[in-house]
């Protein structure tokens, strides 16, 4: 029987770049729409859609019953070589129109109570912002293969993932379940930051300086590994002027962060005016 998340919706934004990127993108939505009643949108940018010409038939094969009910698949052509995922994220959340969004990677698995836990906690009105795992040693890196992720998909059995992977640090990325309006209001995703960046510490930083109650769930998640190239890695060209930005967030006070933020110009598309907890 399928858990009920359906107040949530999941926002994946994807560019598929590799072919372990793909079976990530596969693995995940699959799990996804076969574990939970919820709502998803996936979000492609690139030249042409890999998830439409690749992913969506074999998705069709492997889940039973309606996999697209409740399901928004959206596709932007660009040429451009660098995937801006901040600017993505926010257009998906004002896409949304369920009480809770969840930043959803593309290539994370949580165990199935910790879905349900997080989801809880916000509706419950305990959290504002939930982190559904640990920080510390909670993350497992899986060196997944299409074996491995076919047996995890067939009965659910984390067992597979665990074999083939090592524990290591984790901190503020991956997912994070958000009351929708709480995500608005504190400014949704900093468009500053292009492709790879240290917009996870922001993220966590501002919410937590604007005085929005993020909790957390200790349990593991599991990151299904992958290669690497500009969007996902140091080596992208606005680096430099990513780490910029999140230096200079770091160290503002509550009152800094909203006189900073009401001067964006990109949260103004949006009408949004940043606002602390209230």
């Amino acid at each position: 029987m399928k858990i009920d998340l359906s107040q949530a919706t999941f926002i994946i934004p994807i560019r598929i770049e590799s072919s372990d990127r793909l079976r990530n993108v596969i693995t995940i939505t699959a799990f996804l729409v076969e574990n939970f009643n919820t709502n998803i949108i996936v979000k492609e940018v690139d030249s042409k859609s890999v998830f439409q010409e690749q992913a969506m038939p074999i998705l069709e094969e492997i889940v039973e019953g309606d996999i697209w009910k409740n399901f928004n698949f959206i596709f932007e052509r660009s040429d451009k070589p660098l995937f801006h995922r901040q600017r993505v994220l926010n257009e998906m959340i004002m896409e949304a129109d369920t009480d809770i969004v969840v930043n959803y990677d593309c290539d994370v698995i949580l165990p199935k109570e910790s879905y349900k836990s997080a989801y809880d906690s916000i509706l419950d009105g305990e959290c504002d912002v939930v982190y559904p795992y640990g920080q510390g040693m909670y993350q497992k890196q899986v060196l997944a293969t299409d074996e491995v992720v076919s047996n995890f998909l067939d009965k659910t059995d984390y067992s597979h993932l665990d074999s083939v992977s090592k524990t290591h640090t984790s901190d503020f990325g991956w997912a994070q379940f958000f009351k929708r309006q709480v995500y608005i209001d504190g400014g949704m995703e900093n468009e500053n930051f292009k492709a790879y960046a240290p917009e996870d510490k922001e993220r966590f930083y501002r919410f937590k300086t604007l005085g929005y109650n993020v909790g957390r769930i200790n349990n593991y998640v599991y990151h299904l590994e992958h290669a690497r190239g500009e969007n996902s890695w140091f080596n992208n060209p606005h680096m430099e002027n990513n780490t910029q930005e999140w230096e200079k967030i770091k160290v503002m006070s509550k009152e800094e962060l909203i006189e900073y933020y009401s001067r964006q110009e990109y949260l103004k598309k949006y009408d949004v005016i940043i606002q602390p907890h209230r």
